[in-house]
């Protein structure tokens, strides 16, 4: 009878410890998306954890669509700008959460020499490149790889980029992986290998309101920071210069943490007039690093929600939504103006392909390209 007893008692313990370990399971779910106009499928994965969030990747563009974060009473909300429906991201394009490449940010007149050889890229930004030209990334339907639940819930989306396309040169194989674990962390792993030698920089387009997507007062009050000592400052057409400028002294210091409005629309800034607002590349004093370091924090102190952003990256563009002029219609119906949110995109320096002391952009057959980002997710009293 005592024997059991205590083996009826060690299947109840083992009972308990199966149910809080599904109870911690993360999930993905695959499903629908929608149709666009075209005839093209969308897919949609949802990954969810046990801490209330959940995010929403679908597959035009390998875009994050939602991110639904608790604050810190437990009310959830969506905290990322976009649309509802599927159409809007093919016909009003904005970059909202997409995988954008090539070539993240922007290339000088849209040229750059490789190997003694000039390449004319697709010009989608006046005369200059951005995020990857008229077609890039953002604007691709990517297929699904991989599904998968567990202790950590994952996406694998793949896309081929055909040599030439965009005027780059080599055939580019990518795969953007989306993982989210119970601790809170939204990681993005992108990986390319390329058949000849190019360039690369990928990384991710979410624009952030912490107080949810169409809050009053936008990113205005949260507080940001940056462990960057430089900055690239830009010339009219948002080109870095080449200089490494000091932030000290100036709107651009958020080494100590800082509320966004203190600067935002500061027009005694030369910079800030040129951006209408922030939108410059910093460069993280640690540099490119093996292993994902912070970038950058910010906190909402009115929900409580945190996001800190990290990557292996050396440098991260800071965009203030200063385009943004209430023509998109985003979720909800609410129109978004300049300020509603905030991007913050780890990626190699802008036009590094055309300025060598911002170090090299270059992918080889032998040496593939990978980036790890994570959004680390939290709240603070």
């Amino acid at each position: 009878m005592r024997g059991a007893m205590r083996r009826g008692a060690a299947l109840a313990v083992i009972a308990a410890a199966t149910l809080a370990g599904s109870a911690q399971a993360a999930d993905a779910k695959r499903d629908a998306a929608g149709t666009l106009k075209d005839g093209t499928v969308i897919e949609a994965v949802t990954l969810s954890n046990a801490k209330g969030i959940s995010a929403r990747i679908i597959t035009f563009g390998a875009t994050l669509q939602t991110l639904i974060v608790p604050d810190r009473a437990g009310k959830r909300a969506d905290i990322e700008l976009g649309y509802d429906d599927i159409q809007s991201y093919a016909d009003h394009p904005n970059y909202w959460g997409a995988s954008v490449g090539r070539y993240a940010n922007r290339i000088a007149g849209g040229k750059f020499t490789l190997d003694g050889k000039a390449y004319q890229i697709s010009q989608n930004d006046k005369a200059n490149s951005l995020h990857g030209g008229a077609k890039g990334f953002d604007k691709r339907n990517w297929r699904i790889v991989s599904v998968k639940s567990g202790a950590q819930a994952s996406v694998t989306l793949a896309l081929t980029s055909a040599a030439g396309d965009q005027g780059y040169p080599g055939t580019l194989k990518v795969t953007a992986t989306y993982t989210l674990n119970d601790a809170g962390d939204l990681t993005m792993d992108y990986d390319a290998t390329s058949d000849a030698p190019t360039v690369v920089n990928l990384t991710n387009h979410a624009i952030f309101n912490l107080a949810g997507e169409g809050a009053a007062g936008g990113i205005n009050t949260h507080k940001l920071t940056i462990p960057a000592a430089r900055y690239t400052p830009v010339n009219a057409a948002l080109i870095p210069t080449g200089e490494l400028k000091p932030v000290a002294g100036t709107v651009f210091d958020f080494t100590k943490g800082k509320i966004i409005e203190q600067g935002l629309r500061d027009g005694r800034d030369p910079q800030i007039v040129a951006g209408r607002g922030f939108d410059h590349n910093f460069a993280l004093d640690a540099g490119a690093t093996k292993q994902p370091k912070l970038a950058a924090r910010l906190e909402d102190p009115a929900s409580g929600r945190v996001l800190e952003v990290w990557s292996d990256q050396p440098g991260v563009q800071v965009y203030t939504g200063n385009f943004l002029d209430g023509t998109l219609i985003g979720k909800g119906g609410h129109l978004y103006r300049m300020g509603d949110g905030i991007a913050l995109e780890p990626q190699t320096f802008p036009d590094t392909p055309n300025q060598p002391a911002f170090g090299s952009a270059r992918v080889d057959p032998a040496h593939p390209y990978h980036h790890r980002m994570i959004f680390r997710l939290s709240t603070t009293g």
